[in-house]
């Protein structure tokens, strides 16, 4: 049975400048972190980008709260989402995107995560009664499910891709998911957006750092000291800024207009690939990627259907 998600008023409906803005702003910086994973994949491991974009993120939000004059330490309420989110949102998925980036070229890679709204709308369609699916929203599912049969197709392999680096994007699509729909629940007491931000980091850092450390040793650290710029960005303005804005896009506006980035962020990455890594996509590719970005326009911009529970 549905549910009607908390804190959620629809005679208080954010603004679409509002909206627009945020989404913009996520997708934009989001966008630019395959840039960055992209120029150090070859000499730094998936786990270490990992953990040192979770700490750096951490470090940048934690001076941000006490600049605020909070305290950066979570409250025992807060410790169990934080957690949660740190995992689904943070560690997990930056793992397996900077893994499946190793492999697969920036632009499929984000193309596959185009998906994640698709995923996204259908979990809440069955878990809020605000988010129930229209004719229109649950052909725009089919549509981008197609586009992405297209996209990670056989030939995507002869590219330099491999089954496991596709798995792996895909299994960070329905991370994400998850994380958004989580977001939405968490009770206004706990649910800061700035709070939840700073939360995701600190646990995703800290998780990945003792992953790095005990499966690779402190070694692993070491070719970061070539790549300080583009860490440095990844951690600050890749993750920590987009986190917290997407996480008040999603308590204002909910999980599926919120999951819009998945719209925007692979054409900032294919346009930062192209351009500035001199990436080539081939018709087929151009064309699944295609199809799952309507179909995310689709899901995404149909109007809210409130239903029964």
């Amino acid at each position: 049975m549905a549910t009607t998600a908390p804190e959620i008023s629809l005679s208080q409906e954010p603004g679409r400048g509002f909206i627009a803005f945020n989404l913009l702003t996520c997708s934009l910086l989001w966008g630019s972190s395959y840039l960055f994973i992209k120029l150090m994949s070859g000499e730094v491991s998936a786990l270490a980008i990992a953990a040192s974009r979770g700490l750096l993120g951490a470090v940048s939000l934690s001076l941000w709260s006490l600049w605020r004059g909070r305290n950066p330490l979570p409250r025992r309420m807060e410790i169990l989402p934080w957690i949660m989110l740190g995992t689904t949102n943070g560690w997990l998925p930056n793992v397996l995107v900077a893994y499946a980036l190793t492999q697969l070229a920036s632009g499929p890679a984000a193309m596959i995560q185009a998906a994640g709204p698709l995923v996204t709308a259908l979990i809440a369609h069955l878990a809020f009664s605000e988010e129930k699916l229209s004719r229109r929203r649950f052909g725009g599912i089919l549509l981008g499910m197609a586009g992405v049969a297209l996209l990670i197709g056989p030939r995507l392999f002869e590219g330099g891709g491999t089954a496991l680096s596709v798995l792996a994007m895909i299994g960070a699509t329905l991370s994400y998911a998850a994380a958004n729909l989580y977001v939405r629940t968490v009770p206004a007491a706990i649910g800061d957006p700035a709070r939840l931000a700073l939360g995701q980091q600190m646990f995703s850092g800290t998780i990945a750092t003792m992953l790095t450390l005990v499966i690779l040793g402190p070694m692993a650290f070491l070719p970061l000291g070539n790549h300080l710029p583009a860490m440095l960005t990844l951690g600050v303005v890749a993750t920590a800024i987009p986190v917290t804005v997407f996480m008040r896009l999603i308590r204002a506006a909910g999980p599926t207009r919120a999951a819009m980035t998945g719209y925007l962020v692979p054409t900032v990455a294919v346009i930062f690939g192209v351009v500035i890594l001199h990436e080539a996509l081939e018709l087929r590719q151009v064309l699944g990627g295609c199809i799952i970005l309507v179909g995310v326009f689709l899901v995404t911009t149909a109007p809210r259907r409130v239903g029964a529970s």
